[in-house]
This record gives structure tokens, sequence and C-alpha cells, in this order.
């Protein structure tokens, strides 16, 4: 994406923003935002499908032509699993909907509800989502496209008083969109994927503590991504049961060189969310990147409660689950696979564990998995201390601890923590530990680990190297003597010794300021006498 899109991207949220101030937060109209800029890709790749099966322009095409419309639906539910007729395509809806911001700007001093209704577009919007949905319907994308916009309230009081008011704030985002190029017939660029991820970490970055809720930093995606695919050209599939908007299932097939258009590199991705807008928006952003209906199965359900992927075994596994959060921790679970073995269950209070047995038991044989948790995971007892035991001594299935640096994440200033875990471990014997927490960009609000930082935790990872005051592989021996204790600082030692104080020089230099004083004691002694006042000490 050129830096001229990212400028008409951020215009676009300022003059959202301004329109919407004091009526809906960024976390709120990023829904309808991102879910327009979906419409815009089904329409372009509509567009271009049609043209490059049948050499027709279908943008300018007549709903009356019905034999050329049936042979472009046709193709379009096999290849692209949905359909829109010409007169549903997003350039269409916009260019109705800008009459009436013209008709507006001319008029200013009218009221909303005077102005035409010739360029009325909700109900026709409302009608073109239903039908993309509809379009759906008994074909192998039916589940994929189910209920997809239905986070765009497009009644909602926040867009507007008065109908009116609604239409016009809609027509004023579809008109911004509509004048961006997202260069959807150029093969070799995935201009409009990277405007939704850009636009999706914007949101993130100003939404605070919801954001957690749907995005994983940029930075900390990568080292999770290149993690799972060390020694890896290809996957059979790729899993995160706490999904989000997706963006670390894709950030995944990207590590593996997956460009636009090519999804070999990974045969099958699978996730889990619970929070149906943010499920929306992950099915959302797999289409716009290009990933085949056929080729996801994003669920929408608690994970750990009603897991939709109990079969599968996963060849690379990657979460960043939501810290600490509670959990029914019901004795029902006592005899579920993944829980039984341990003997005991993550507290409700704390799920973090329930997170990390789910996703062991979903690796296949030659399955890696990486995790992001609080620091409380690595030396909280009880229930928890007992699950860490199983996972090291038992299953032997931890394979590196990667300390990162406090306040990195969207809405937590907390310190985390990446967890490796290796279902056929190479070094079956001891545990890597990096300390990572001191290699950071000071941000304003928040720290940023920079490309360099990214590069040496991976590589320190990947060669399994030992480095002074950063890395230390630990013997189970000695995770043992530290009761299964993994607080990086009882294997990597960072401690760095302050120079030797001369203690001569420190007292040669007190006694040179007492001289002082005690000559400027005296000059104030004769001023207080000269002016007959008592001395002030």
């Amino acid at each position: 994406m050129t830096e001229e899109q990212k400028k008409q991207l951020e215009s676009l949220l300022w003059a959202i923003a301004d329109d919407l101030r004091g009526s809906m937060d960024a976390d709120e109209f990023k829904d309808y935002i991102l879910g327009f800029i979906f419409y815009k890709y089904l329409s372009e790749k509509l567009i271009l499908k049609a043209k490059n099966d049948y050499g027709v322009d279908y943008a300018n095409l007549d709903d009356s032509k019905s034999d050329i419309i049936a042979a472009v639906k046709e193709n379009a539910l096999d290849d692209l699993g949905y359909f829109l007729k010409p007169s549903e395509l997003f350039h269409k809806i916009a260019s109705k909907g800008a009459g009436l911001i013209k008709e507006a700007d001319e008029a200013d001093h009218r009221d909303d509800e005077a102005l035409s209704q010739d360029n009325f577009i909700l109900e026709d919007l409302t009608r073109v989502l239903n039908s993309i949905e509809q379009s759906t319907m008994g074909t192998e994308s039916e589940d994929d496209f189910d209920k997809l916009f239905q986070s765009l309230d497009l009644t909602s009081n926040k867009l507007g008083k008065t109908v009116a008011s609604k239409n016009k704030m809609i027509a004023k985002v579809l008109k911004h969109l509509n004048g961006i190029d997202f260069e959807l017939d150029n093969a070799e660029a995935d201009v409009l994927g990277d405007a939704y991820e850009y636009l999706i970490g914007k949101f993130a970055s100003g939404a605070g503590k919801k954001a957690g809720e749907f995005y994983t930093p940029q930075q900390v995606s990568k080292i999770l991504a290149q993690i799972v695919t060390t020694g890896k050209t290809r996957l059979k599939s790729v899993y995160d049961p706490t999904c989000g908007s997706g963006s670390l299932l894709l950030r995944v097939a990207r590590e593996l060189g997956h460009k636009h258009g090519e999804t070999e590199k990974v045969g099958m991705f699978y996730g889990q969310e619970l929070n149906t807008t943010t499920y929306n928006l992950a099915r959302m952003n797999m289409i716009l990147h290009d990933v085949h209906f056929s080729k996801f199965d994003i669920k929408q359900d608690n994970t750990l409660t009603h897991p939709q992927h109990v079969e599968k075994k996963m060849e690379a596994i990657v979460a960043n689950p939501p810290f600490s959060a509670k959990w029914s921790a019901h004795t029902t679970f006592n005899s579920d696979d993944r829980f039984a073995q341990y003997g005991r269950l993550a507290p409700a209070s704390k799920a973090d564990f329930a997170f990390i047995q789910h996703m062991v038991y979903h690796l296949d044989d030659h399955g890696q998995m990486a995790v992001v948790m609080p620091h409380g995971v690595l030396f909280r007892g009880a229930a928890e201390g007992e699950i860490r035991k199983h996972l090291i001594e038992e299953l032997n299935v931890l394979d590196a601890v990667i300390g990162l640096p406090a306040n990195i994440f969207y809405g937590t200033s907390i310190p985390t923590c990446i967890l490796v875990f290796k279902a056929c471990r190479e070094k079956d014997q001891d545990v890597l530990f990096i300390d990572a927490s001191n290699d950071f960009e000071k941000a304003k609000n928040q720290n940023n680990l920079r490309k360099s930082d990214i590069e040496k935790i991976v590589s320190t990872y990947r060669e399994r190297a030992e480095k002074e005051k950063y890395s230390h592989i630990a013997p189970l021996a000695e995770i043992r003597e530290n009761d299964y204790n993994l607080n990086i600082p009882r294997y990597v030692d960072t401690f760095e010794e302050e120079e030797p104080i001369d203690l001569k020089a420190v007292t040669t230099g007190l006694k040179a300021i007492d001289y002082k004083m005690a000559g400027i004691d005296t000059k104030i002694a004769g001023f207080c006498k000269e002016l007959g006042i008592e001395m002030p000490f």
C-alpha cells in the first residue's frame, strides 16, 4: 500500500471521526468502515472475474442482461462463493449516495428531512448486504457468509438522530471509499488486504483495552509466526483458538512466503472466536486476503467450553488468548480429553493454562505452537504449578520461554511472555530461556519492538544459542531444582555490576564541601549581625 493510499485512508478516518464525535467511538465505527471496505472488495472482485471469464464490463451492465448475468453468477458462486447483480455493486450505491452529499452541500440551510429522496441509499444498502448473504444459501460457502454483515446496524441512532442524517453519514463513508483505488487488478499486490490490516491496526491503537479482543500487535505476530514456521516451506494446517480478526493466522501464511492469490503455502486455516463482531471481521479478513472460502474454517463460540474443531490435529498453532480470563472450570471437564491427563483444572479465575492445555491437545505429531501469556503462568502455584510440571516432566513439550518487554500490548502494560511448545522436540532434555524484556524502543503511549529486536529473538530461538545476559539453555534437571518455576530471572542473569565507588575520593569531596560551607556560614553570620537579626540556623 502506497503512502498516498495511507493518506487517503487517514483522511477518511479523520472525516468520519469528526462527524461522529461524541456519538460513537473508534471501536464502534470500525465495524462500518471495515464492513464497507469488504463490500467494495466483493464488488470489485466480481467485476474483475466477469472481465477475465467473459470479457464483460460488468460494472456498467444492465440487470436485464439475464443470460450474461446467469453465467457470471454460476462461475462466481463456484469460485468466489457469492454473487451480486450489476445494480448491487458498491460503486452504484456509492454514486447514488454521492448525489445526496452534493445536494446537501448546495443547500446547507435546508433541513436534512427536506432533502430529495432520490438519493436515499439506506434501504438499498440493507437489501444488498442481505442479498450477498442470501446468494450463498445452499452453496459450499454458506457458512462463511452467514450473518456476515450483522454488525453493520444501519438503524443505529449513533449514525444520526434522523433517518435522513443516518443516510447522509453512510453516503459520506461510501463516497470516500469509492474514491480510493485498491488496485484489485494488480496480481502482484495485496493493496486492499494491506489497507484492511492497516486500518485494523489503526483502530486497535485508538481503541484501548477493547483492542485486545481483536488484534495482536504486528511486531508480536511476526515473532509467533516466524517461530512456528521455523524450517517449514508449507503447512498442512494453522490454528488460532482465539483468532480475533484473523490477522495472526494470515501472518503465518505471509511468513511462509504466501502471496496475494497464492494459498497453497497453507493447506487449511482454522480459528475460533467468541465475540460475534470480531468473528465476522475474521471471516472478512480471510476473504479480503484472497483465501478461498474452502480453505478456512472460522467458528464462533467459546473455545474452552464449546470447542468447534475437536477432532482436528494442527501442524502450527498461534494464539494471544485473553490474559487471565475467567472460565467455568466445572468438574465435568475432568473427563474432557483436553484436560483429563493433568489431574487438575486451571482455576476458574485464570484460564491461561486451560488455553494452553487445549492447544497442546490439538498439536499433531510434529506440530509446534507459540502462545502469548502473562508472566504469572511461569511461577503461580497450586493447580497451575501441577499443570506446568506435567507439561515439562511428563509430556516434555515445553521448548522455549521468551520474556517480552512491558507495555507492548494494547490495553495492558503488564510484561508478557511467549511459550513455545513442540510435540516432537529435537532437544528434549532442556528448555531455552530468552530475556528480551530490555530490548525495545520507547514510544509515547507504549513500547515497540524494533526489527532488530525481533530478529534477535527469532535467530536466538532458531539457533538455540546461549548469549550472555540474554539467553540460557536450562537442562530439565535445573528446572526440577527450581521446582518447575519458570520465572526467567532464575535462568537468565541480567545483573549489571555497578562501577566500584572510590570511598577515599568521596570522603575528600565531602571535606571540601564542608570547608566551603563553613566559609559561607561565616559570611551569613556577618550579614545577620549587620542587619541585627538572628542566624537562620
